[in-house]
């Protein structure tokens, strides 16, 4: 015998041995390599092959090592992407209020952060040496076309006040406090500004006796009456996800409890370093509980697709380079098979090839039933390369 031979041998008998002491620490006791194969048929292990070997189990044998078996059946997927998201603010109902004329701050009436207001609700009194002016305009111009005789008097007047109204009116005035002002016959020192939706002052930057000007934002108001959610998914999870899909949110300062919210919008892209894509989420707040910066658990209902073949999860091995499932033939031995693999769905999963609808395959301790697969082979090389066959009359059934 050669030295490449006898290192091949010399591993071959160490892997045995490590199995025979692992076997023996299991049950407590030293047992012969007859002993570790008792129930075990490798009559049909092909020595030296390198592939996963059929294996036979007799009903002891199968029991002591909890070996259970399912039929490969076609169901419908009932799927969910599960994933996490930010409560935001509805940007749609969000309203910014900033003044159009140049004034001073004379009066707030909302001043904190946080206060609830109400559509029409003051806000904050400016007072304005232009806003003046153009009141004793409109005052003038009202008077004028009162007393205006004269078909060409009574149009410029009219004219006029037309001019003077709509002045006001660019300047946020309401028609209303326009009409206030022609029947008082006198200006008002400032202007009211109101708030332009109902909602939570969540942003305020101004204070009394400030100088504000137009384009500068005094306040931001929130309807939070209905809020966003911002939630990222895997690029595998894609497919089954589209606009108006139903989704069940949680929070955990309300445990036990769940929200109804919709998919409104998925982003056309995808992050190249978290192979994620965006997707907002639209969720009905009446009470106002949900808050935003709250973090969200989502799941989302797949719909359902055509039936497909399936195996219980614990079904399938998956070695890293192939993925296996055991099909019990009708003689009883457990037949490696490799298999295609899709989605997976609660206990089960989806089998895309490899097997046929009906056939029985091992459901529990499969990787026990791998491991004797490959013990087998492994000891089916123990002979060294080149070693004569079999002497007639041997009877390896229990090797």
């Amino acid at each position: 015998m050669n030295s490449r031979n006898q290192i091949v041998l010399s591993v071959s008998l160490v892997a045995l041995a490590l199995v025979v002491v692992a076997v023996a620490l299991r049950t407590g006791a030293p047992p012969d390599a007859a002993e570790v194969m008792e129930g075990h048929d490798h009559a049909a292990m092909t020595a030296g092959s390198g592939e996963l070997q059929p294996v036979v189990l007799d009903a002891e044998a199968a029991r002591r090592i909890g070996v259970t078996y399912a039929l490969v059946e076609r169901r419908i997927l009932t799927r969910y992407v599960e994933t996490v998201g930010n409560v935001v603010y509805d940007e749609t109902r969000l309203a910014t209020v900033n003044p159009t004329i140049e004034g001073w701050v004379e009066k707030l009436h909302v001043d904190f952060t946080g206060a609830a207001v109400r559509e029409g609700q003051p806000l904050m009194e400016i007072y304005s040496p232009a806003l003046v002016a153009a009141q004793e305009e409109l005052i003038l111009a009202a008077r004028l076309a009162r007393d205006a005789a004269g078909e060409r008097a009574t149009a410029s007047a009219g004219e006029l006040l037309s001019s003077a109204r709509r002045r006001l009116a660019y300047w946020d005035v309401s028609e209303e406090e326009i009409r206030s002002i022609e029947e008082r016959g006198e200006p008002s020192r400032t202007l009211t500004l109101r708030a332009p939706a109902s909602g939570v002052v969540v942003e305020k930057n101004v204070t009394e006796g400030d100088r504000v000007g137009p384009g500068m934002t005094l306040y931001r108001i929130a309807d939070l009456s209905r809020v966003w959610i911002e939630a990222e998914v895997f690029e595998k999870d894609l497919a089954g996800v589209e606009r108006g899909q139903g989704a069940l949110v949680r929070f955990e300062s309300y445990p036990g409890e769940t929200f109804q919210g919709s998919v409104t919008y998925v982003y056309p892209t995808v992050s190249t370093q978290s192979r994620t894509a965006s997707i907002r989420l639209e969720l009905a707040n009446p009470a106002g509980r949900v808050k935003p910066g709250m973090y969200a658990r989502v799941t989302l209902d797949v719909p359902p697709t055509d039936p497909v073949l399936v195996v219980p999860r614990g079904a399938v091995i998956e070695t890293g380079r192939r993925t296996l499932v055991f099909v019990a033939d009708a003689a009883g031995a457990l037949m490696p098979r490799e298999v295609s693999i899709g989605r997976a769905s609660g206990e089960v999963i989806e089998v895309l090839s490899g097997l046929e609808e009906g056939e029985r395959v091992v459901a529990s301790a499969a990787f026990l039933v791998d491991a004797e697969s490959n013990l087998g082979t492994m000891t089916g090389g123990l002979e060294a390369p080149g070693a004569s066959p079999a002497m007639p009359g041997m009877d390896h059934s229990k090797h």
